[in-house]
């Protein structure tokens, strides 16, 4: 792979060539990305969805704050600025012809990698990682498994193994009547989105990382084939369809979210009594101890204070581990051949592995995430038997007034039964997915009965 091809500034429908070198610097085309995303109404339903800790907020704890996927996004598009920038004055250094040649400067990278991490949990659905299982689970063993024997192999794929990252990639590209092109981001960001360039099938082809799930529907694969062509991916020769090596700047995405997540996910473990507070902050201290101004730390009288000076300290050491074995591997990254997250090669890898167990332990498995987790099961599955068997029942022209009230009860977008069944099936899917928290418990008690 090329960095000049991979920083292209295409956008779906362009004619002409983007150049960096004739690009507006108070108008970068990269931190448009970023703009379009803050304001689209799929990134501020993240306000109102489920990181890990389900809302309301309700333990007895002190502290009420914990993140939703909205403060999450922000956080790990921060963090993945740092990334990029850090990473950016690195490759610029090694590889000059990039910014003499090509205009292309440091603060690129880092607002490709923020516009893509800003955007990187865009299509997840309400109640945390359980909506996707959920929906998954209506199409493999629920009620959605009859609908199989409509369905191609990938196409139903698609639907029993529904991925968050395959819908952000809809919601960011999908064309609407009167909007083509979605939000019509550089094919740059896209790449750096797509965390796993890949059909749903075959599964798991490799244990390369980018194999490790899907990022694409079957809806959106020409367009998927033409990003991939623009930014020139590389194909990866263990797929036998359709399957790619990642753009190199989505390593610094991941980046950004895992150590958002490991590190702020467990602060809100500690902050909501979950995990103990000195023990916690041992496993901390343990992460930045090459770093730690000891003087500093016990000079602070709130814990609280402690433990944000931790948590600082603990992200800006992985983001420059992070960036470091980017650096020594940036060969292997460019041809495919890095095939774990870059944390996974860091020197911290074992403290971080320890911070993860304890929140799985601790937090993941807690027993308000459990519950989250069981009553989104029921109330995904049971939405998603309704308006499926609605939309399908009109297609069939068999549609009852239950299924025609249902059926104007939904967005314009979300009601045409003029497609494919597979059409209907997705965007039932992508429905319920776009929905937040409170409006699925919302259309779930009128459905019920439970709310007039």
């Amino acid at each position: 792979m090329k960095w000049e091809t991979l920083l292209s500034l295409k956008r779906q429908g362009d004619t002409t060539k983007r150049l960096r070198k004739e690009q507006d610097e108070t108008r970068l085309g990269f931190e448009v990305d970023y703009d379009r995303i803050i304001f689209s109404s799929a990134f501020r339903s993240l306000q109102d969805k489920t990181q890990v800790i389900p809302m309301p907020i309700s333990v007895g704890s002190k502290k009420d704050f914990v993140h939703t996927r909205l403060t999450h996004s922000l956080e790990v598009s921060v963090v993945g600025r740092s990334l990029g920038r850090t990473t950016g004055q690195k490759i610029l250094s090694k590889h000059p012809y990039l910014s003499e040649v090509h205009g292309y400067h440091f603060n690129d990278f880092g607002a490709i990698v923020a516009a893509a991490a800003l955007a990187h949990d865009i299509g997840n659905p309400p109640f945390g990682h359980s909506g996707e299982k959920s929906i998954g689970s209506y199409f493999e063993c629920g009620n959605g498994e009859k609908y199989k024997a409509l369905l191609t192999n990938e196409e139903y794929q698609d639907l029993i193994d529904f991925e968050g990252n395959a819908n952000g990639f809809k919601l960011l590209t999908e064309s609407k009547e009167g909007v083509p092109g979605g939000l019509r981001l550089s094919y740059a960001t896209l790449g750096a989105f797509m965390k796993y360039p890949k059909a749903s099938l075959p599964k798991k082809p490799s244990k390369h990382i980018a194999d490790k799930k899907f990022g694409f529907f079957q809806s959106e694969k020409d367009f998927f084939m033409e990003v991939v062509d623009e930014i020139g991916l590389v194909a990866n020769p263990k797929n036998p369809k359709i399957g790619f090596y990642r753009h190199p700047l989505t390593y610094l995405v991941e980046a950004a979210d895992d150590i958002c997540y490991t590190i702020i996910d467990f602060e809100d473990g500690i902050n909501l009594g979950l995990i103990p507070e000195e023990y916690a902050l041992e496993y901390l201290i343990n992460l930045v101890k090459d770093s730690i101004n000891t003087k500093k730390y016990n000079a602070m009288m709130h814990s609280s204070d402690r433990l944000s000076y931790l948590r600082a300290l603990a992200i800006n050491t992985l983001i420059m581990d992070a960036v470091a074995v980017f650096e020594q591997h940036e060969a292997q990254i460019l041809n495919g051949t890095f095939d774990v997250a870059l944390l996974d090669k860091g020197k911290y890898k074992a403290q971080v592995d320890d911070i993860i167990k304890l929140s799985v332990e601790k937090i993941y498995k807690s027993t308000e995430v459990v519950d989250k987790e069981l009553g989104g099961y029921k109330l995904i599955s049971d939405i998603l038997e309704v308006y499926t068997t609605a939309l399908i029942n009109k297609k069939e022209g068999k549609a009852t007034s239950y299924d025609k009230l249902l059926i104007e009860s939904l967005p314009e977008n979300y009601s045409n039964t003029d497609g494919s069944v597979y059409k209907i099936l997705l965007d039932t899917c992508c429905f319920v997915a776009s929905l937040s928290d409170s409006a699925a418990v919302h259309i779930h008690n009128k459905i019920m009965g439970k709310q007039f």
